[in-house]
């Protein structure tokens, strides 16, 4: 198996899948080749921070709780964001590498306005969508218009990720061949550095 090969959508979708139901899953890699199990680190860490976001996202609507659990479940968000992002740019860092090996001509190849490590994250998150959707499916609290119309919306979004993993797919064949390329565009999040977020640097200067 190739590094372009382990990569697929078809990977990626089962990966998340068995990570989301508490299977340890396994990465599809072959040939122990360096860079392929760095980007399969990385895609795994992208995924547990988006799980981690997710629940913490849920924690953070509580409306029993005092304003402190709020605030730390809001900090704790910002963290798993952090990490969500900074794990993206460097599946793409990985991919960029083994797609560096070839000739494309910027010129005359296409620019991709998001990146495949974008594209997994994305992914990640319609995965965490599915698995919660399918279970309001299965809820037997509710009556059956709620059941319907979350059956509905569980292939709503099963259809969007097919659709995103065949993009997913044809964006990284396209790289390969030389029709298409992308660029990292850092995040440059600001909100947690304490030299830019605005309020932030105003209480700096009040503890000089």
């Amino acid at each position: 198996m190739t590094f372009f090969s382990s990569i697929i959508a078809q990977h990626i979708m089962a990966f998340h899948d068995a990570a989301n139901h508490g299977a340890s899953p396994a990465h599809p890699i072959s040939n122990n080749e360096p860079h392929e199990i760095t980007v399969w680190q990385w895609i795994a860490n992208n995924h547990k921070n988006n799980a981690d976001l997710w629940a913490e996202e849920d924690l953070a609507r509580r409306t029993t709780v005092s304003s402190d659990d709020i605030a730390t479940n809001k900090r704790r968000i910002d963290g798993f964001n952090q990490a969500r992002n900074d794990a993206t740019e460097r599946v793409d860092e990985e991919v960029l590498v083994q797609l560096a090996q070839r000739q494309i001509n910027t010129s005359t190849a296409r620019l991709h306005s998001e990146t495949a490590g974008a594209m997994i994250d994305r992914m990640s998150i319609m995965s965490l969508k599915i698995k919660a959707m399918t279970a309001q499916t299965m809820r037997t609290d509710v009556d059956d218009a709620h059941i319907n119309t979350c059956t509905a919306k569980l292939a709503a979004l099963i259809e969007q990720r097919h659709d995103l993993g065949a993009c997913l797919d044809e964006l990284l064949a396209d790289a390969q061949a030389g029709r298409a390329y992308y660029k990292i565009y850092r995040q440059f999040k600001m909100y947690n550095d304490k030299t830019l977020n605005p309020e932030l640097v105003k209480e700096t200067v009040k503890t000089r």
